[in-house]
């Protein structure tokens, strides 16, 4: 009976992994709204199979990974992730353009006492601008470093440049 039990909750704690949880794709949907001024939009979700998504270095899966429209047009993509700070994680938003550039990047929730300073707006500008055709972003040069936020600074970075390379894969393949 108990491995019955923990095989269950394994499983449960496995599936529930690659789910977002519901208050963030709301915040993320209220940053997109705000973001492209528009009440209602759409969101489809860019299904990556497991073998591409095995290529890459971010996980793509359950809706992460999306198209944004409204009114038949076409606006960008969005990709929600989560990255490890010092003992927790956060989970962010990024918008691309039509073409994978970044237009946006947005701290969702932020799960430390210390290092929130990564979800200002000045310090998130530096991402704008980039793309799977950039150089990879260098923490200290390209990216400035904050004095307390080290650890989410350099894992910020490292989510970026490591979404950017798995989308100029996934380009290269022709899956988006």
């Amino acid at each position: 009976m108990l491995k019955k039990s923990f095989l269950l909750l394994s499983i449960v704690v496995f599936c529930s992994a690659f789910i977002i949880p519901e208050k963030i794709v709301k915040k993320a949907d209220k940053e997109i709204a705000k973001f492209y001024e528009l009440e209602t939009f759409e969101k489809s979700a860019i299904d990556i199979s497991e073998a591409a998504n095995k290529a890459t270095t971010s996980e793509f899966g359950d809706g992460n990974l999306f198209k944004i429209s409204s009114n038949g047009k076409s606006l960008g993509y969005g990709y929600i992730g989560n990255a490890p700070s010092k003992t927790a994680t956060f989970d962010y938003l990024v918008l691309f353009d039509t073409d994978f550039i970044i237009t946006k990047s947005k701290v969702l929730v932020y799960r430390e006492e210390y290092g929130g300073e990564i979800g200002s707006k000045r310090w998130l500008k530096q991402f704008i601008g980039a793309s799977s055709a950039s150089e990879e972003l260098v923490y200290n040069m390209d990216i400035i470093p904050i004095s307390g936020a080290t650890i989410s600074v350099k894992s910020m970075t490292r989510a970026v440049n490591d979404l950017l390379q798995s989308i100029a894969k996934l380009q290269k393949k022709s899956l988006l």
